[in-house]
């Protein structure tokens, strides 16, 4: 079975977050087949397969992501999703395929020396797998001292990688705000506590969070995503409830912007006579690429592909990715690869381009190779 049937293979069994059961057969029958030392079961379903030859004391980690999508994929494709309602619309079989492949060219370099930990990650999408294999002792078992992954972004060009030193990717967090006012008639509003005016006027507020509170050259997004209130246009609710998503560039902002929707919550609902409470959903934080691990991986592409491969972006982007907690332990980068003229992300349009997968397995073994060949 070659790459591409592989990647195939992964598209058609999509499986959301924490039960990729059939995926971890799947990878660990080819990584057992590699002669590796496999283990599984780690957060459930997440896979470390482990390369070890000589005694080079470096120890290398690379990660890929196992989770599909709840997304119903359309007709047309030979390897279409054979798991009604999910699919592979982010691109997490192409990665997985090019870490198969990356353990494939390692295990048949005669002259390999070293330490790889080949990590399958469960759970990438809203769960945060990475925590999860952190909390279950992923580095105390499998010690790296760099960890490294791949994300494929429509539109880059094929061949091309982009990235950064410092924050790349925003944090996560959501909140839903619960505003309790007092209900009652429509006609008779000066016996009420109108909780739909607090949520309105809560929901203005909050946009000058970002515009007022944060350092204009640092990004940052709030969203009200949900704003639910009320049965009749006769009737005042007792409560209104908000789904809020906070997004921001750096540890810093990230704090301030949650300090700031927790005083605007309160004052506003206070100030109209009603309350507020607030149940935090914590995400991902801000990933940030360690300086001397993006460094190497920034000379392996120019040295591998070209420098005019190497794309280095100015700014952070505001999508949000739990390798973030990989690179909170271990120095780690995390890097872009085209994925070509494609659809986009979380879109039922999008399929992963089988053309990147050689450019990410040579990625991969070129990176292995020049961290191997340091001075230990």
């Amino acid at each position: 079975m070659n790459l591409v049937d592989i990647r195939r293979t992964l598209h058609a069994m999509p499986e959301i977050g924490l039960r990729e059961e059939k995926t971890a057969k799947f990878l660990t029958r080819l990584l057992t087949n590699l002669g590796l030392e496999v283990t599984t079961g780690i957060a459930g379903t997440g896979i470390v397969a482990t390369l070890q030859r000589g005694s080079h004391p470096f120890r290398l980690g690379l990660r890929a992501e196992m989770d599909g999508l709840p997304m119903k994929e359309p007709e047309g494709r030979s390897y279409k999703s054979c798991h009604d309602g999910c699919m592979h619309g982010c691109g997490h079989d192409g990665h997985m395929a090019m870490l198969i492949g990356a353990a494939q060219e390692m295990v048949k370099d005669p002259d390999f020396q070293g330490t790889v930990h080949f990590i399958f990650q469960p759970a990438e999408e809203n769960i945060g797998g990475a925590q999860l294999m952190i909390k279950e002792g992923l580095f105390e078992r499998f010690p790296c001292d760099m960890v490294f992954g791949l994300h494929n972004v429509p539109g880059l060009s094929l061949g091309t990688f982009a990235g950064k030193a410092g924050p790349l990717m925003a944090s996560i967090d959501a909140a839903e705000i619960t505003i309790k006012g007092k209900g009652g008639h429509g006609a008779l509003p000066e016996q009420t506590i109108d909780p739909i005016l607090i949520g309105a006027s809560l929901v203005n507020a909050l946009q000058s969070v970002i515009s007022r509170n944060i350092n204009p050259v640092r990004p940052g997004v709030v969203t009200v995503g949900s704003f639910h209130s009320g049965s009749s246009s006769t009737i005042i609710p007792d409560l209104a409830v908000l789904q809020v998503s906070l997004r921001a560039a750096d540890p810093e902002s990230r704090a301030h912007i949650i300090k700031r929707v927790e005083a605007l919550c309160g004052s506003i609902a206070e100030g109209f006579g009603g309350s507020s409470e607030i149940e935090w959903q914590p995400g991902y934080p801000v990933l940030v690429n360690h300086q001397t691990a993006f460094d190497v991986a920034r000379q392996v592409v120019e040295k591998t592909f070209g420098t005019s491969s190497m794309e280095l972006l100015q700014d952070p982007v505001m999508a949000s990715e739990d390798f973030a907690f990989m690179v909170e332990q271990v120095p780690g980068a995390f890097l872009f690869i085209g994925n070509g003229d494609s659809a986009s992300l979380h879109n039922t349009s999008y399929d992963f381009n089988d053309l990147v997968i050689p450019y990410g397995v040579k990625f991969y073994v070129a990176l292995a190779a020049s961290v191997f060949t340091r001075p230990a």
